[in-house]
């Protein structure tokens, strides 16, 4: 069985070397919609595949973690990624580019890793992530899987070079939750959201 679970975002980023030069060129902003599927041939004690209550935690909070700020690219340079955390106090530093094709696998792979080290406790069992779709726009939208996630083809991403700021740490319900995911760490799936 296949679940859905839809959040939403508002980010600024550039996507160098596109097609487009607005794009290319200019910080621009988009209202995001990003689409959560996880799956399993199992219900849990409450006859669920997956409470959606509880993805309002730590999966909520990761991908609030975009919201209200900028997405910069490692490989960008080095004054405008200065000049970017200097002026927002909400950033998000990939190792990739920011485009839609490339938070689908950002994503993923944190939605993945919350699900690796959730203590589950209400009887979930195999609950997988399927797949996450990121609409940039209405419009138009990029759908990752797990093979998009890891593949090296595409741009290796490691978590450990995702770089939150410090005031989007401070939002979460959890200030060290990053570092708890990074040492594969065991979080609790708290049963009372």
């Amino acid at each position: 069985m296949l679940i859905r679970k839809l959040f939403k975002f508002e980010n600024a980023h550039i996507v160098r070397d596109c097609t487009t030069q607005r794009c290319s060129e200019n910080i621009h902003g988009h209202s995001y919609k990003i689409e959560v599927l996880l799956e399993s041939n199992y219900l849990d004690d409450g006859q669920m595949v997956y409470d959606f209550g509880l993805t309002k935690r730590y999966i909520k909070e990761l991908i609030d973690s975009f919201d209200h700020g900028i997405t910069l690219w490692s490989q960008d340079d080095i004054k405008y990624i200065e000049a970017m955390k200097a002026h927002s106090n909400r950033w998000i530093e990939l190792p990739v580019s920011p485009s839609a094709e490339q938070f689908s696998r950002v994503i993923y792979l944190l939605v993945e890793r919350v699900l690796a080290c959730t203590d589950m406790q209400n009887g979930e069992r195999e609950v997988k992530l399927h797949s996450i779709i990121v609409n940039e726009t209405e419009t138009g939208y990029a759908q990752g899987f797990k093979e998009d996630a890891h593949s090296k083809r595409m741009g290796e991403i490691k978590l450990e070079d995702i770089k939150f700021s410090k005031q989007v740490q401070s939002e979460w319900s959890d200030v060290s939750l990053w570092d708890k995911l990074l040492m594969k760490q065991m979080i609790k799936n708290p049963t009372k959201v």
